[in-house]
């Protein structure tokens, strides 16, 4: 796909990754770039500088999603490209609230699921469109500290596999945004374990947008900007046992979670 006179929405488009690819569609000639984010004042400001429109949205919302979508259909006619790029982290294990791990389905799960839910009619009646969806490589590997990040990442990653199985023979186009670490607020004020150890390579938003615009122009599924991350996903179908020791070694290295101290 060429972003070129596309209808583009970006959910969490305020900050971060978010952000750069917002800047970056309007670059590559985007009909308009939505950006919707719970945050509404840091949205307005990257509409307005990119000239494009911003919408107060909780992706945790159903009604929210549904409305952001209706909304845009009303103005723009169609979406081309919905990207659901909105998420949160938080550090802990099978003894973290409740709150938090319900926090992080809602939102790093349930929110691709509503987005799909609203904007897959009026693609699938036009045969056309394209669903981006940010995971992270803790959807493909995992994430040291973070019980409810790697926990949902993964379910994430298993919804937009699905979506392509399904949809993808009825002109629906799916790729999955899995970096690592990205110099975001979520990263630098991470208390995850393995924060710090995510920051030793971490990549630009601009450089993760980059990589977004090459995948989407290949139409590929996976789109992972730190190529190392398929190397040790190889590894882990490779040999389960050998990756999980490994990992066991990486987190031995680590401060200990707060949960285990």
């Amino acid at each position: 796909m060429k972003v070129q006179d596309k209808v583009v929405v970006v959910t969490g488009g305020a900050h971060g990754i978010g952000r750069a690819l917002c800047r970056r569609f309007a670059a590559e000639g985007a009909k308009t770039v939505v950006v919707a984010d719970i945050e509404h004042e840091p949205a307005r400001a990257v509409a307005a500088e990119i000239e494009g429109w911003d919408i107060n949205v909780d992706v945790s919302s159903e009604s929210d999603v549904q409305m952001l979508v209706d909304e845009v259909l009303k103005r723009y006619g169609q979406i081309d490209l919905f990207c659901s790029n909105a998420g949160i982290g938080v550090s802990g294990d099978c003894c973290t609230p409740d709150r938090d791990w319900l926090r992080s389905w809602e939102i790093n799960v349930m929110g691709h699921v509503y987005a799909s839910r609203a904007v897959l009619p009026g693609m699938l009646a036009r045969q056309e469109g394209y669903l981006l969806h940010t995971i992270s490589a803790a959807g493909l590997l995992t994430m040291l500290g973070s019980a409810p990040y790697a926990v949902t990442k993964h379910a994430a990653l298993g919804l937009a596999e699905w979506l392509s199985i399904t949809y993808g023979d009825q002109g629906i186009k799916v790729s999955a945004l899995c970096p690592m670490g990205v110099r975001t607020r979520m990263l630098e004020g991470a208390e995850f374990g393995g924060g710090t150890f995510l920051l030793d390579d971490a990549l630009q938003p601009d450089e993760v947008a980059e990589s977004v615009i090459q995948g989407l122009d290949a139409e590929r599924f996976l789109i992972v900007p730190h190529a190392k991350v398929l190397e040790h996903f190889r590894r882990k179908a490779d040999d389960y046992d050998r990756w999980l020791a490994g990992m066991r070694r990486l987190q031995s290295n680590m401060i200990p979670l707060k949960a285990q101290s």
